[in-house]
């Protein structure tokens, strides 16, 4: 397995998280860089920068890694498009892809209306609540005890729509917290999943908030995720693993 160079401290949170995802997909492929351009048409430099985070790759090579690591490209597609919202803020004028066409720009265009519509709605709402979130770590400020105190939605199979948001009501069984939405605790987190949502869920009733409870490892969630570890002593590297599950179902 290849030792990954670190990522720039600048790269934001959401393209960190896509970038880290294709990184373990290429490990779990075994591919070399050469092997990828054979396989997926996208040429070994443009994969070396795509996996050192120095440019964003299209949808297209996104959808092709997943599908020469045998793996739904849906999850991977979903942090993409995180990924590609916190991309075009970041720059204003340099193309994202290595052969920009016409239509991509255009889909770019529409996308970036869709998130913008999606992050107002996400303002407005918020502006509903009686009061802010904060972070005492304690789990028992008002607005978490209002927010975390709902019925859970009913379950299938998890997907990912933007602006969706789930409730949480958070109980303790046979010693451990749940939320209902996932009884893990090992589950190393990654793309859009029930998983998230049950992390997401503890994570605001042990008062960090994660910011909307959508499924979704976004900054806000992140964030979050290393305040409780440093509270508990564990390394603060934002990843939810078995230890950090094991903090959240006390």
């Amino acid at each position: 397995m290849p030792r990954w160079k670190e990522l720039p401290s600048s790269l934001d949170e959401r393209v960190r998280n896509l970038v880290v995802q294709m990184r373990r997909l290429k490990d779990r492929s075994a591919l070399s860089l050469a092997s990828l351009q054979t396989k997926t048409g996208y040429s070994s430099s443009s994969w070396e920068r795509y996996l050192s985070g120095r440019a964003l790759p299209p949808r297209k090579a996104v959808e092709e890694l997943a599908r020469v690591s045998g793996l739904d490209p849906a999850r991977l597609l979903v942090l993409h498009e995180l990924a590609e919202e916190a991309w075009n803020q970041e720059t204003s004028a340099a193309p994202v892809t290595d052969t920009p066409k016409p239509e991509n720009a255009r889909r770019r265009v529409v996308l970036i209306g869709v998130c913008a519509a999606v992050v107002l709605g996400a303002v407005l709402a918020g502006a509903l609540l009686a009061a802010p979130w904060k972070d005492g770590g304690n789990g028992k400020n008002a607005a978490t005890t209002a927010r975390y105190n709902s019925a859970p939605a009913s379950r299938g199979a998890f997907a990912y729509k933007a602006g969706k948001t789930y409730p949480c009501a958070v109980r303790r069984e046979n010693g451990r917290l749940s939320a209902s939405y996932s009884d893990t605790h090992t589950a190393l987190l990654s793309g859009p999943a029930w998983d998230v949502v049950e992390a997401q869920c503890l994570l605001g009733y042990h008062g960090f908030d994660p910011g909307d409870v959508d499924g979704v490892v976004g900054p806000r969630t992140t964030r979050a995720v290393k305040r409780l570890q440093q509270k508990a002593d564990l390394p603060p590297d934002g990843i939810v693993g078995p230890q950090t599950w094991q903090v959240l179902r006390k």
